[in-house]
């Protein structure tokens, strides 16, 4: 039950401290018992990874000294405590002073494993929450803002290592929402060329006329109304990285122009004649297949092997659904941060319905979803009212893919305890080992 947390118990009676400790042992905790709070002062530090239970009347210092101590530590370290018939009075006024619960001597010992067990619930979702936070915060690593536990995006990860400090030209193939330009910026961090610019272009948002000047850019006097030189998106992006989003849709007459300066490393402004070496690295992104459209005529087939050196293609959100869990709570961490809202207290059949929903919009879609519900205006959106125009698919692989990231999201709540969530899931321990397997979770 604990989850690698521990159980401090402070009792200066040595019968009575022993049988609680052996009580919470019995159920698989990990328990330390001491006889005072100058002890008990000694083992818990500033993020003490558990709760502390003790009595109210001990030698020396008493419980609500040391209590008062720990939570002026840890405003949200659970503090539990002992009491005698004559000081629940109290114990009632330590619970206003944030006690997280007190039970009454003598209790039976399922009553006093239920209490344990609720306070460690709340220890280890506190812990996650800080968790999450750091990472919200710390942004240590490129590929921790990569975020999930699935195959595929392991692999998305591997594949941001392998050809982060390469010079290779990347294309980066996923539907809309996937988090393309996130994976192009990652590559970019990663690369040598991180402290350069990191210049996005969207090919279907410049506008013909002015593609010459926003790309290559101009000299004065190149066309009326230039009266100043003006540097081009290609020329920023000189010694970092130029990423060309939704390349599909740029016109055939731009990638003519697009490809020589590819091809040659430079261009020439506007209203100049002189060349201009560029060293960038180009990633580009597309939600369509470049080989089927350039063989339909709808892009040219020598731009496309000149951007496609190495492929990185991102998995659509229904194909992660065991990742679903994580980024909810991190984008629903972030839109409290933001908004300064209260975080959303666990909620099951929230859960579920984002596991079952289809997801068209991807992370993309889910980020707005959570933003939504820490708002308080979720209701009515999908998924949580009956979606339309969902994709014809098997009913046995929506089963598979459902049941799958129930189990995930199940093992990460409750720490990879197989137990646990066999109870929580109702299935047998032999069932749940037998679908470990059958889904690559073993």
């Amino acid at each position: 039950m604990s989850d690698n947390l521990k159980v401090l118990i402070v009792e200066d009676e040595p019968n009575v401290r022993l049988g609680c400790q052996q009580t919470l042992e019995l159920e698989g905790m990990d328990v330390e018992a001491v006889e005072s709070a100058e002890k008990a002062r000694r083992l818990v530090p500033a993020h003490f990874p558990g709760i502390v239970v003790t009595d109210i009347r001990l030698p020396g210092d008493d419980g609500m000294a040391l209590m008062h101590d720990l939570l002026h530590q840890d405003p949200d370290l659970p503090v539990v405590l002992m009491t005698g018939h004559g000081d629940v009075s109290l114990a009632v006024q330590a619970m206003k002073d944030g006690a997280h619960d007190f039970i009454e001597k003598p209790f039976s010992p399922d009553y006093f494993v239920e209490v344990v067990r609720r306070a460690l619930e709340k220890r280890r979702l506190t812990l996650e929450v800080r968790e999450l936070r750091a990472k919200l915060l710390g942004q240590q690593s490129t590929t921790a803002r990569i975020i999930g536990r699935s195959l595929v995006i392991e692999r998305v990860r591997h594949l941001i290592g392998e050809l982060g400090n390469s010079a290779a030209d990347v294309l980066i193939h996923g539907e809309t929402g996937t988090g393309k330009e996130l994976v192009a910026r990652c590559l970019h961090e990663a690369s040598p060329r991180r402290s350069g610019n990191f210049v996005a272009i969207n090919c279907g948002g410049v506008p013909e006329n002015l593609f010459d000047s926003e790309i290559f850019g101009h000299e004065p006097g190149a066309f009326t109304g230039a009266a100043k030189r003006r540097i081009g998106k290609i020329e920023h992006a000189n010694g970092g990285t130029l990423f060309l989003d939704e390349i599909e849709s740029m016109p055939m007459a731009m990638q003519v122009k697009l490809l020589r300066v590819l091809q040659e490393r430079t261009l020439e402004r506007l209203g100049s004649n002189s060349p201009i070496a560029v060293d960038c690295r180009v990633i580009a992104a597309t939600k369509v297949d470049l080989a089927v459209l350039a063989e339909k005529g709808g892009f040219r087939p020598d731009l496309y092997y000149r951007l496609n050196v190495a492929m990185l293609p991102l998995p659509p959100l229904r194909e992660r659904r065991e990742d679903i869990g994580l980024l909810f709570e991190q984008f629903a961490l972030e839109a409290a941060s933001r908004h300064e809202r209260g975080e959303l207290a666990p909620d099951v059949e929230r859960t579920q319905r984002l596991l079952a929903y289809h997801w068209p919009g991807n992370v993309r879609e889910l980020r707005n979803v959570a933003e939504r519900c820490v708002l308080g205006i979720a209701a009515g959106f999908p998924p949580f009212r009956e979606a339309t125009n969902t994709p014809s698919r098997p009913l046995a692989r929506y089963v598979e893919e459902f049941e799958r990231a129930l189990i995930v999201d199940a093992l990460s709540r409750n720490g990879n305890s197989l137990a646990r969530v066999s109870e929580e899931l109702l299935v047998p321990k032999a069932t749940l080992h037998d679908k470990l397997r059958k889904y690559g979770l073993a």
